[in-house]
């Protein structure tokens, strides 16, 4: 069974998601900004999800984490939790 490794930010409106995303690209840490602005208990570990296997995450971010490009951080992406911004890094 495939493994990814991925980390993310989880915030409440879409425009928060995107204001994070323009701030990853001119440079800043995603880590730090996921400890400070992400919602979800992952941000204690910067965003870090650890090793998911296909079906552990909600079926729009399992489709990211398994289908979509590597190292690229990609969102805002809407779930019943609310906006993600996910980067994968590797795949098994």
């Amino acid at each position: 069974m495939p493994v990814a490794m991925a980390r993310h930010i989880l915030v409440k409106t879409e425009a928060e998601a995107a204001a994070l995303k323009k701030r990853i690209a001119a440079g800043e840490a995603f880590d730090v900004l996921a400890k400070k602005y992400s919602t979800c208990p992952s941000k204690k570990r910067g965003g870090d999800l650890g090793e998911v296997r296909p079906g552990q995450m909600v079926r729009a971010i399992d489709q990211i984490i398994f289908k979509k490009a590597l190292k690229v951080v990609h969102g805002p992406v809407k779930t019943q939790f609310g906006w993600h911004l996910v980067q994968v890094f590797y795949r098994d």
